[in-house]
């Protein structure tokens, strides 16, 4: 059988649905590494079906009579994990009235399968460690010394190499774990498996719920194709349910199907594939919220100011308020300039420190270069954000949580020529 074949044969066995590149080069890997005992790391995003990986690798490994056990780190409390893992005596702890054998021992001769590795608690790592190293665990509560013969697979939607950096994963057990790693790609980079994959789930749910199966006109696809699914896989299957459930009509057009694509989060991803300089940094996107802090503030000044303006009383209490309202009306003569708040570096780097907020008069040239700092910072958040997205506005837009017409107004604005934006 060719390795081609044997791919095919583990999609049909597992039901995996698709033929991306990057889809098939994960199950060879798994195909590869199941014979063998070595430690595997299966990352990608959640949702995008990390464990069916885990579960080819025990079914074709020399353990796969042996048990299988899938367990979620993030899902047990921090002050029970060491007890489900490697067991417990009777009395080691409130509660414990007898002894009772962990995962680690009651798998023994099999696999185990550790979800969100990242979540996994410091002194549940070392524990975790020492059994990758020579197979020993000690019970909670226990002085005694036990062995086991486990195959561990684990599996996380987090960059373990930055959780090693800020010091919440141990740097020689992620490199332990990462013996051989496999990448699942999200659903967004399977291109046209996405359609196939629905299909596949409306006719699961047609059978489930008797009736005719859904199914999508051309634009619809192309427009489910076209969407990110940040919930990837689980998305898709919930919104094929949906439609089979509340759609009257089994043919389904766009606009119906964009009634069931929610809008994604407007904040910019925080990592990404592992290419610097293509995703925004924590200072981006704190200074986003600035932005957006800022114009809600305008907003609502320019609410109160012309509310005010139409009462008698109202150019008594904007002129007590002058420094409020001062850049949202005529100037009158009686108002004196009144100083801003800017951001000051105080003669720092700005990455350096956090940023001082201070006084500053408007008469002084310094204040006319530093009040232009959040222009710039904003120009360099769409300059990112075009990069990213090829100079697509609209997935840009998206990015930087804007409409798709108020990116254009700034690029407008800043004078931005997307064709110079491609190198």
């Amino acid at each position: 059988m060719t390795l081609n074949q044997e791919i095919q044969s583990v999609k049909q066995r597992f039901g995996i649905i698709g033929n991306a590149p990057a889809l098939n080069h994960a199950i060879q890997i798994a195909i590869q590494v199941a014979p063998t005992d070595m430690t595997v790391l299966i990352t990608g995003e959640s949702g995008s079906g990390k464990e069916s990986f885990s579960k080819i690798i025990h079914q074709l490994s020399t353990r796969k009579h042996g048990q299988f056990i899938a367990i979620n780190c993030g899902g047990i409390p921090e002050g029970t994990i060491d007890s489900e893992l490697f067991g417990h005596e009777k009395g080691s702890f409130t509660g414990a009235q007898e002894a009772r054998k962990g995962y680690f021992e009651v798998t023994n001769g099999g696999t185990i399968f550790l979800d969100e590795i990242g979540d996994m608690p410091l002194g549940t790592q070392a524990r975790l460690l020492r059994i990758l190293e020579n197979g020993e665990f000690i019970r909670v509560g226990s002085s005694k010394v036990q062995k086991t013969d486990v195959r561990v697979v684990t599996a996380t939607n987090v960059n373990l190499y930055e959780a090693v950096q800020k010091g919440k994963f141990r740097e020689d057990l992620y490199y332990r774990l990462n013996t051989v790693p496999i990448y699942v790609p999200p659903l967004r980079e399977r291109g046209t498996d996405i359609e196939l994959i629905f299909r596949k789930f409306a006719s699961d749910f047609s059978e489930k719920y008797k009736t005719p199966p859904v199914r999508l006109t051309e634009e619809a696809k192309g427009l489910l194709i076209k969407y990110r699914f940040p919930g990837n896989i689980r998305q898709l299957r919930n919104l094929a349910e949906q439609m089979s459930v509340l759609e009257t009509e089994r043919e389904i057009t766009a606009e119906q199907l964009k009634k069931y694509l929610p809008t994604e989060s407007s904040l910019p991803a925080l990592s990404g594939n592992g290419k610097k300089g293509d995703d925004f940094s924590e200072r981006d996107i704190l200074y986003k919220i600035l932005f957006d802090m800022k114009k809600d503030m305008n907003d609502l000044k320019k609410l109160v100011y012309d509310s005010l303006q139409n009462e008698s009383y109202g150019s008594q209490i904007i002129k007590q308020h002058s420094d409020l309202f001062h850049s949202l009306g005529p100037a009158e003569e009686s108002i004196p300039a009144q100083p801003s708040f800017v951001i000051h570096k105080n003669g720092r780097d700005i990455d350096d420190d956090i940023e001082v907020v201070e006084d500053i008069d408007h008469s002084t040239d310094e204040s006319v270069t530093e009040s232009l700092s959040l222009d710039e910072k904003e120009k360099e958040m769409i300059l990112k954000a075009l990069k990213k997205n090829h100079n697509k506005r609209k997935y840009a837009a998206r990015d930087l949580g804007i409409s798709e017409r108020t990116l254009y107004r700034k690029l407008k604005l800043y004078q931005i020529d997307e064709t110079e934006n491609n190198g």
